[in-house]
């Protein structure tokens, strides 16, 4: 069925781009590097001061600097942004405290098409060593791409599809480096060639890397005492490990092939497909009474396709409709350290959205759209603790600013119903969402804007969340679903200042969030297949926190500009007559100084985690780090974007014991210890 709605929505996607344009202005700038101040992520361009809501950007060198295996670790420095860390190859993006279900991980837009959100030990099958830039969304921005962007929305941007002409006859952008942590070799580069009004694109990516080096033992503090103090041998052994990490090793490859029509006047049609191989190890998660563990591999692959449509409609009240639409088959096996396979998640899933843009109108713009997503899901074997099941949803939205000299209002509003059935075991359920905010900013002074929204969202649960039922090794859990869960409401606000003046940037957000029918797993106390059991419920729920980044620029001697920036955020859960949301992330405290030349850029920076001992009954407190990082960049052939770029990074320098307190395996898989890294990019 999905391969019939495949061709369709392709077909769709076609006719929707006339057979012939108008030739105008040349095309823009071959890279996405608009900067910092032009988030892309949304149905119309929009500066940075125009958002109601936290947004981060990575991209250019500070995205090469980051850049790391899994989307969840690049992203995990940015304000308000954790990770779920399970190993060094399965780390999926936190945003205040809300992870899963409640945050969407995009390529273009477009979802992952991927079981990531099944469980934290899948992986999320969007490559960051070929993002051209990353925008992270946090609130209810996030929501014109679906109710389960309730938390917000992280949209990877790269050049699969073209979306302009390059000025040369052949353009190359390349990336390698080796990582000393894993004794890891990884290497992208992609190649674009314009031929006529058609950009063709070709990419590629391969990282090889064996079991990852931590920084001192591989148990928790707690664990190992728990070890030590075990009358058997083999667990008291497990108290002594060090050094590094068990089964951590991964072998990651993808290609992909594009092409766009772009005309003159900007509009184009394009499609791609990719093909993803990801094969690596889960840390074992050891029992303290028998000292075994388990330690499978996941073989991932995906094949999926991509197609997307812009078309300059010229004066009238709209003046662009965009169509983008996607189509993935992926599949993955656990296998047992025999290399039998235990289990097999399946998943076809497609998503398309169309939005059409308003025309800027004395001071009015916005955009209104739909959006479809359908999912086939199946799991097979010993860890089917999810019922084959389908999803389909569909949904429109709109978002619409006005400005009013320095006053701007803005409004969005989105419906959306869903369809979860599991027809294996007789279940089904139906939901219509409907989401709105509502918000105003105010220009205090030239460069210094203060924003203040407000929103009630509701997202319907999910099929993990409705027929869940059965063991999880993942998760070291029986997890049970509730298939008589309802909607789960939030209503929210959140206020933001930001100032961006000469040598001076400055952002804080300061959020509150009141759920009711939130959904979580909540310990039984009971035991079955030898694992505690989890059920889901629902209750109240209360989320609030801060989000605060800064920039200055302290003085430039002989050409050599010195700067200070720093990040802090924290994030407060509760579930209330019942105790603190588990996995939520302490607070984080980050600050860095610099120097930048022509030619060279410097930097030290310390991130200091707090110690999290706000816990839920079933969790262990988790102990503060601090890492102390150092990166040098070397431009030696002179400035300009295709200059190769030399870095070199001192990653955990002290090489302490540092852990995430939302990751599933915190007390077994600490984060890597002193890693030194060697990063060259270069394009031409």
């Amino acid at each position: 069925m999905l391969y019939l709605r495949l061709l369709a929505g392709t077909a769709a996607l076609a006719l929707a781009v006339p057979a012939a344009a108008q030739d105008s202005a040349a095309a823009d700038d071959f890279h996405i590097e608009q900067g910092r101040d032009i988030i892309v992520t949304a149905p119309f361009e929009r500066g940075r001061a125009e958002f109601l809501t936290g947004i981060s950007v990575l991209t250019g060198a500070d995205l090469a600097r980051e850049v790391r295996p899994t989307i969840g670790e690049t992203l995990a420095r940015l304000p308000g942004v954790s990770a779920t860390s399970f190993g060094p190859n399965a780390s999926r993006p936190i945003l205040r405290g809300l992870q899963g279900e409640r945050i969407r991980v995009l390529t273009d837009g477009i979802g992952s098409f991927d079981v990531s959100n099944t469980s934290v030990d899948h992986p999320v099958t969007i490559n960051p060593f070929i993002a051209e830039r990353i925008e992270v969304l946090r609130g209810p921005a996030a929501l014109q791409f679906g109710s389960s962007a309730i938390g917000g929305v992280v949209n990877v941007l790269d050049r699969r599809i073209p979306r302009r002409r390059p000025d040369e006859p052949v353009h190359v952008d390349a990336l390698g480096g080796y990582s000393s942590a894993s004794d890891q070799w990884f290497g992208a580069g992609s190649v674009d060639v314009p031929v006529g009004k058609v950009v063709l694109h070709f990419d590629g990516s391969y990282l090889d890397g064996d079991d990852l080096e931590v920084g001192g033992f591989v148990l928790s503090p707690q664990r190992r005492a728990e070890a030590a103090a075990s009358a058997n041998p083999d667990v008291q052994a497990l108290a002594n490990l060090r050094g590094r990490l068990p089964n951590s090793a991964a072998r990651t490859w993808d290609v992909a092939g594009g092409l766009s029509v772009i005309t003159d006047d900007g509009s184009s049609l394009g499609f791609s497909v990719t093909r993803y191989d990801n094969k690596f190890g889960i840390p074992p998660r050891f029992d303290l009474e028998t000292g075994e563990g388990e330690a499978p591999t996941i073989d991932a692959k995906q094949l999926r396709l991509d197609a997307r449509a812009e078309i300059k409609l010229g004066d009238g009240f709209f003046e662009l409709a965009r169509g983008r639409f996607g189509f993935a088959d992926y599949k993955h096996n656990e296998l047992e350290p025999d290399g039998e396979v235990g289990s097999t998640f399946l998943n076809e899933a497609l998503e398309g959205r169309i939005e059409l843009v308003q025309a800027d109108r004395g001071g009015w713009k916005g955009a209104i759209g739909g959006q479809v997503f359908i999912r086939d899901f199946n799991a097979i074997g010993e860890e089917a603790f999810l019922p084959k099941n389908d999803t389909e949803q569909f949904g429109v939205f709109t978002l619409q600013q006005l400005a009013f000299g320095p006053l701007q209002v803005e409004f969005g509003g989105r419906y959306e119903t869903t369809d979860v059935n599991a027809p294996t075991v007789g279940l089904s359920r139906s939901f219509n969402a409907l989401s709105g905010s509502a918000g105003a900013s105010l220009e205090l002074t030239p460069g210094v804007r203060l924003g203040v929204n407000v929103s009630r969202t509701e997202r319907a649960p999910s099929a993990e969340e409705l027929f869940s039922n059965g063991p999880h090794a993942g998760t070291q859990a029986f997890e049970i679903g509730d298939p008589t869960l309802r909607k789960e409401r939030n209503l929210g606000a959140e206020a933001v200042l930001r100032a961006n003046t000469a040598g001076f940037s400055f952002e804080l957000s300061a959020y509150y969030n009141r759920f009711s029918n939130f959904i979580y797993e909540d310990a039984t106390g009971e035991v079955e297949d030898d694992l505690p059991v989890f059920q889901y419920r629902q209750n109240r729920a209360r989320f609030y926190g801060i989000e605060a980044q800064a920039a200055a620029t302290l003085a430039t001697v002989n050409g050599v500009r010195f700067g200070v920036d720093g990040v802090a955020d924290y994030v407060r859960a509760s579930l209330p007559g019942i105790g603190p949301v588990p996995r939520i992330p302490p607070l984080r405290l980050l600050g860095g100084v610099s120097a930048t030349a022509n030619r060279f850029t410097g930097r030290l920076e310390v991130e200091h985690s707090f110690r999290q001992d706000r816990v839920a009954a079933f969790e262990t407190e988790t102990g503060s780090f601090t890492l102390l990082n150092a990166t040098v960049g070397l431009r030696p052939f002179g400035t300009g974007p295709n200059k190769p770029e030399l870095l070199v990074q001192a990653n955990n320098i002290l090489d302490v014991d540092a852990r995430r307190h939302a990751s599933f395996l915190k007390d077994f898989a600490p984060l890597a210890g002193r890693d030194i890294r060697v990063t060259v990019r270069t394009s031409f």
